[in-house]
């Protein structure tokens, strides 16, 4: 509905409820999209970054306080997605306030999430902190008793830094629905070089070990917290602010919009890493050389997919301011932009990967068999890639925006299980293609949720999807 003056309603509310985007919802040009997506970029590269510079100076400890903190990160990954599915969740809440110009329920939904995000935290610390050593000795009973004294105290330190971890996801969340990504960019960034200082002094100054590593993640992550949040609830003058945070106003049915986008993110992605973890095990079977092959080839496919994974965040904002304004027309014309942007990017990291293969799998230390694998399996990687994981992976996120979370959950659930997981088994054993079956079926995966989203985004039922009240 429109006024006189051919402004929307909503722009006509009263002034204290009113805010300005930065930029409008509407005004997305290649400018603005630059200023958003070059920081999401550099701050997951500087995510994965961190994660080397930690096996890196933690391996000069010895194998046992490798291994123990490998058990361990596996451990906390499926834990963190519900961090990460909650930031999804007020993100996109968040986001479409923003596009509604509707600044006094922005920032009571950006409080919520802080609420949601520390209780969540706090609850998941605390059956870690009680039942760490039995969760341990579930999952990895055959672990030496040296790693698995390291694993424990690791793991104990590593779950006393879950609210400040989430506390810092959140709150980074809320920048980049306000589209400053330049910001959670720069603690990135001020996070690396405190992790590897701290590395460096407890490890080799202290020699603390373990112990040394696992003190500096929570240092870290407790800096990282503490300078988000007193930024948000400072008096400057921004879209999202959290004064006020100290004092408790919960409200139901936003917390309901957040977990309705968080919930169904969270058990996607919690499956998504279950699955991977089932299949993984069919590397075990075909010997050491595929397993290290499998080990190299992943670690050159996170690279590749750092930038997908910033556009995809980019997508939460963008898409969601659009859809808070009522602007499906921009949020269609945008996400085909962005899932261009992502098809150039990723075809380019293909062709270098696919180029460069030799030298590139050559930097690792591996056996004449275990190379050729990697090779192999580099191969299928850089053609599925290229064609298909901006449509099965960054399309979704403009679905997740538009409050079309569960059909995002539902597909990826099915498509997880009945291709990447079942087909792995059969190429691999029953075709006898062994451990190349596998990364197989993750490009048939690939197909299969992008031939899903697709549809789904052509036949626009998204566009009927409601995440915040009217």
């Amino acid at each position: 509905m429109r006024a006189k003056s051919g402004k929307p309603i909503f722009l006509l509310k009263k002034a204290s409820r009113l805010i300005t985007p930065s930029p409008p919802a509407d005004r997305w040009n290649n400018r603005a999209l630059a200023r958003l997506l070059w920081p999401l970029v550099v701050e997951q590269l500087l995510t994965v970054t961190m994660g080397i510079a930690d096996t890196i100076m933690v391996s000069s400890v010895g194998e046992n306080a490798v291994s123990a903190v490998s058990v361990v990160d596996s451990i906390n990954n499926l834990l963190i997605i519900a961090f990460a599915a909650l930031a999804t969740g007020g993100t996109v809440v968040v986001s479409q306030y923003i596009g509604r110009l509707d600044a006094k329920n922005a920032n009571l939904a950006a409080r919520q999430l802080m609420y949601v995000s520390a209780g969540t935290s706090l609850f998941l610390m605390f059956i870690i902190l009680l039942t760490r050593n039995p969760i341990l000795k579930l999952v990895y009973g055959n672990l030496t008793e040296d790693v698995m004294g390291a694993a424990a105290v690791y793991f104990l330190l590593t779950a006393l830094s879950y609210p400040f971890l989430a506390v810092y996801n959140s709150a980074a969340a809320l920048y980049r629905a306000m589209a400053n990504s330049r910001v959670p960019m720069f603690i990135a960034l001020l996070v690396n070089i405190l992790n590897i200082g701290g590395n460096a002094v407890f490890i080799y100054k202290f020699d603390m070990g373990v112990v040394g590593a696992g003190l500096s993640t929570l240092l870290c992550r407790i800096a990282a917290a503490l300078i988000l949040t007193a930024m948000l609830m400072s008096g400057k003058k921004r879209t999202i602010s959290l004064a006020g945070l100290s004092r408790l106003k919960f409200a139901p049915s936003m917390i309901r919009s957040i977990l309705n986008v968080g919930i169904p993110s969270g058990l996607e992605n919690s499956m998504f890493q279950f699955g991977r973890l089932l299949v993984t095990r069919i590397f075990t079977t075909f010997g050491t050389a595929a397993i290290a092959a499998n080990a190299i080839t992943t670690v050159i496919n996170s690279v590749c997919f750092m930038p997908g994974m910033a556009y995809c965040m980019a997508l939460l904002t963008v898409v969601g301011q659009c859809i808070g304004s009522g602007n499906y027309e921009g949020a269609r014309r945008y996400t085909i932009k962005i899932v261009k942007i992502c098809y150039v990017t990723l075809g380019a990291l293909s062709m270098i990967n696919f180029i460069f293969m030799e030298p590139i799998v050559s930097l690792f230390s591996l056996s004449p068999e275990a190379h050729e694998m990697a090779k192999s399996f580099l191969t299928v990687h850089c053609l599925t890639l290229a064609l298909f994981w901006p449509l099965s992976f960054a399309l979704p996120s403009a679905l997740r925006a538009a409050g079309d979370a569960r059909f995002c959950m539902v597909t990826a659930i099915v498509s997880m299980w009945f291709v990447r997981v079942s087909a792995a088994y059969f190429l691999a054993y029953s075709l006898g293609l062994g451990p190349l079956g596998v990364w197989i079926a993750m490009g048939g995966d690939f197909i299969l949720r992008s031939a899903f989203y697709t549809l789904r985004w052509r036949g626009g039922k998204w566009k009927s999807k409601r995440v915040i009240k009217e």
